[in-house]
């Protein structure tokens, strides 16, 4: 299988913008445009846990796509509570744009991932044929 055909390059690079810009509108949000309490909070770094997928997504490592995709998963249930709940407009806007953010992230690390998914099925499915 070629392993960087064109479609696989688009998903790669909407999964790092995605992620970068996740990134970096929940710190912006926290702590500039509609922070949790007028002085700031800890949740400038809650960005943390999903920053260290970043090296991990820029070298294309397979695992790295996979438990990203499933933690930004809780960052977007985390961020439609707060569209639904939060009582400024900008803070509802905020969420929304989060988790319009974490699901393109969510999207495109699942849709980099399913052929290289495919592929191995298919070669272990021909290997235990052959091995029968």
């Amino acid at each position: 299988m070629n392993r960087d055909p064109l479609f696989q390059r688009y998903w790669y690079w909407a999964a790092c913008v995605s992620l970068v810009a996740l990134l970096l509108f929940m710190t912006a949000r926290e702590a500039f445009i509609a922070p949790l309490r007028p002085q700031g909070s800890a949740l400038v770094l809650k960005g943390l846990p999903l920053a260290c997928a970043l090296v991990g997504i820029f070298k294309r490592r397979l695992y790295t796509y996979q438990w990203a995709a499933l933690l930004v998963l809780v960052y977007i249930a985390f961020s439609l509570v707060g569209a639904l709940t939060d009582p400024t407009h900008a803070g509802r806007l905020a969420s929304g744009i989060e988790t319009a953010l974490g699901l393109a992230f969510f999207v495109s690390a699942v849709s980099y991932v399913r052929p290289y998914k495919r592929a191995a099925r298919a070669s272990k499915k021909q290997r235990s044929s052959i091995n029968d």
